[in-house]
């Protein structure tokens, strides 16, 4: 029997994402013996700062990585939006699982919706992404940072720490944990960052096998949409944490991909669109990102790095 090993943080919403991996790849390959490789990550170490402060990039990836270029595992399952757009050479990204539903979701124990919130209302958000969409929408919250593992975030949430907290919807729904929330609501108004709500599978780059196994796993429509968000990232420039929202969505033979970015305090936004035939859409994620560099992104984007969780921004925890 063949045994393959699939390196995975170690937090809970990862290990469901790896065991639902496992059971596709035994499902597929009945002669192979699946096995985790659980790793604590460096950005699951650091819980006292937001990681937009620590600098750098693959916060909740190089650990993982660097076990598969040890020898030590032979893929690797990760949140897509987790993933850099620089892969380290040996590896590569290999396959995208078929996304889900990309909402982030508004949670609260004591208001029915971010509409119901009161003016100064204390909202949990570990992302400079939401923190800019939340407050264009409504400038008068306090945003605070929200650290911690899926299940610390709702406990904050339900001791009074925060009047409502933002979080992605696809992991609460794999884990079984909306049903204990009062007020949920899905935020039609926001755009996901790049890769939300799909599995990345990266693997060692000569191994023919595991690259069978990877294709087994991938989504051609996920597979696409990833690539032209990560083309967007990749040519402004912007690490996982930066104040930028994209999304690739394939309908009829079309893709349409949106962006938005701007100032973490939800002022100075720009937002952009570009349509184009499946046939001809292989450099949209670029041809976006052009437009708006040429409009004055970078320099946005600069700025917003340099402002954000400064004194003048809301209020941090």
């Amino acid at each position: 029997m063949k045994k393959v090993v699939i390196a995975t943080r170690a937090s809970q919403l990862a290990l469901w994402q790896a065991y639902h991996i496992k059971a596709q790849i035994e499902k597929s390959f009945p002669d192979v013996e699946v096995s985790l490789n659980e790793i604590t990550s460096r950005g699951d170490k650091i819980l006292d700062k937001p990681l937009a402060l620590v600098g750098g990039k693959g916060h909740f990836t190089k650990e993982l990585e660097d076990e598969m270029l040890a020898g030590n595992a032979d893929l690797a399952v990760h949140s897509l939006k987790d993933v850099p757009t620089y892969i380290p050479e040996g590896l590569e990204l290999a396959a995208i699982t078929e996304r889900q539903d990309q909402s982030d979701v508004f949670l609260s124990h004591r208001y029915e919706s971010l509409e119901a919130l009161p003016q100064g209302a204390v909202v949990g958000t570990t992302s400079l992404r939401r923190r800019m969409q939340l407050l264009q929408k409504r400038p008068d919250l306090t945003v605070k940072d929200l650290r911690g593992n899926v299940n610390t975030r709702l406990r904050k949430l339900s001791e009074g720490q925060y009047d409502a907290i933002i979080l992605a919807y696809i992991g609460l729904a794999r884990l079984d944990l909306l049903k204990d929330i009062p007020h949920v609501e899905k935020l039609s108004f926001m755009i996901p960052p790049m890769g939300q709500a799909a599995l990345g599978i990266e693997i060692v780059s000569d191994n023919d096998f595991i690259r069978e196994i990877a294709a087994s796993l991938n989504n051609e429509y996920s597979f696409l949409a990833a690539k032209l968000e990560r083309d967007f990232v990749s040519a402004i420039g912007a690490g996982c944490s930066a104040p930028v929202a994209v999304n690739a969505i394939i309908e009829n033979g079309t893709v349409m991909i949106r962006a938005m970015l701007g100032y973490p305090d939800g002022t100075h936004i720009m937002q952009k669109i570009e349509i184009a035939p499946i046939a001809f859409s292989s450099e949209l994620g670029k041809k976006l990102a052009d437009a708006m560099i040429a409009e004055g992104a970078l320099e946005i984007l600069s700025k917003a790095e340099a402002i954000a969780f400064k004194d003048e921004m809301p209020e941090r925890m």
